[in-house]
C-alpha cells in the first residue's frame, strides 16, 4: 500500500523557548523568514505525501493563519506588482493540510493517536517539527523506500553522543539487514547512559502501520507520567517487525535555543538575501572576540 498521509504533532507548550511561546506556537518561530513547521511540510511535500495532519492545541490557530489564504495581503501584493512576494505567499496555501486539536498534553503517544481516524487502515508517516533534516533524499522518503520493500514500520535514527542518550528513545539493535537498516531488539525511552544499549537515538521521522493505534489505544503512560510513542513502538515490535534507518545526512535540532540559534545561521548563510552580509558580520564579530581575548591575555 503506498504511503500517502503524513502527521504532525504541533501541540507541545514550547516552555523551553518562553517568555516567546506564552501566546506564539513555537512552530511558528521563524528561521530567518521561514516559520520551522514550513520547513517540515515542505519535506512531506518533497517526499510525495498527498495529505498532511497537523495536530494542535491552544494558542496554535497562527499555524491554521499561516497555510490559509490571506486575500488582503495577495491583493495588495498584486495590485503593486511584487510577484516574487506573492509567489511566497501562496506556496504556503497549495498544500493539502488538516487540523485537529489535542485537547490535553498527554503526550507524543496520545497525540498521534489523535490521527486514527484520519490515517484509517493505511501507513503513514509522523514528523516532529523540533528536527530539520536536510539531505540528499528527504528523509521521510528515504523511510516511505524502506517501507516499499519491508511493509513494516521504520524509525529514523541517528548516532549521538553516549552521554546525551537520555534526552532521546534509544535503540537496541540486533543486526543490520542492509546498509543502514537494522532490525531491532527493543526500543527505550530515555535511558541513562549506563542503561543505553547504543548511541542510535530516534530523531523525530517514523514509519508507522496503522496497528500502532491499537497499542496507543491501551498504553500506559511512561517517561514523565505521558504516553510515550516510543513505548507503544517497542510493544508494536513484539508482534510485528519494526526497523530501524540510520540517518546520514544533516540534522538540525530547533527543539532547544542554542539549537535553534545555530540552524537559524546555516540557514542565514545560504539565503540568497542575507547571506553575503551576515557572512561579513560574522567574520568582523569574530576578528572583535579574537581581539578582546587576547587584551584580557596581557
Amino acid at each position: 500500500m503506498k504511503v500517502r498521509k503524513a502527521v504532525i504533532p504541533a501541540a507541545g507548550l514550547g516552555t523551553r523557548f518562553l517568555p516567546a511561546t506564552k501566546a506564539m506556537a513555537k512552530e511558528m518561530l521563524p528561521i530567518v523568514d521561514k516559520p520551522t513547521i514550513q520547513f517540515i511540510v515542505e519535506e512531506a511535500l518533497a517526499s510525495g505525501i498527498e495529505d498532511i495532519l497537523i495536530v494542535t492545541g491552544k494558542a496554535k490557530r497562527p499555524i491554521e493563519d499561516h497555510f490559509d489564504a490571506n486575500f488582503e495581503l495577495e491583493s495588495n501584493l498584486r495590485e503593486k506588482n511584487k510577484t516574487e512576494l506573492l509567489k511566497l505567499v501562496e506556496e504556503t496555501t497549495d498544500v493539502n493540510l488538516h487540523f485537529i486539536r489535542q485537547s490535553h498534553p498527554k503526550g507524543l503517544g496520545h497525540a498521534v493517536l489523535q490521527a486514527k481516524a484520519f490515517v484509517g487502515n493505511e501507513p503513514f508517516v509522523v514528523m516532529l517539527g523540533d528536527d530539520i533534516m536536510e539531505d540528499k533524499i528527504p528523509l521521510s522518503k528515504q523511510l516511505m523506500n524502506d517501507y516499499d520493500s519491508t511493509h513494516a514500520s521504520t524509525i529514523a535514527v541517528m548516532k549521538v553522543p553516549h552521554e546525551e542518550t537520555s534526552k532521546y528513545g534509544i535503540i537496541n539493535p540486533e543486526a543490520e539487514v542492509s546498509k543502514g537498516l537494522y532490525n531491532v531488539n527493543s526500543f527505550v525511552e530515555k535511558p541513562t547512559p549506563e542503561e543505553a544499549p547504543s548511541d542510535l537515538a530516534i530523531i523525530g521521522r517514523y514509519l508507522l502501520t496503522p496497528e500502532i493505534f491499537h497499542v496507543l489505544e491501551t498504553q500506559a503512560p511512561g517517561a514523565g507520567g505521558e504516553i510515550q510513542l516510543t513505548d507503544a513502538i517497542d510493544t508494536l515490535n513484539k508482534t510485528q517487525r519494526v526497523f530501524a534507518r540510520e540517518f546520514t545526512g544533516k540534522r538540525y535540532d530547533v527543539g532547544d535555543k542554542f539549537g535553534f540559534m545555530k540552524t537559524s545561521i546555516e540557514y542565514g548563510l545560504v539565503h540568497p538575501e542575507v547571506k553575503d552580509n551576515l557572512r561579513e558580520y560574522i567574520i568582523e564579530l569574530g576578528e572583535e572576540l579574537s581581539k578582546e581575548q587576547a587584551s584580557k591575555k596581557k
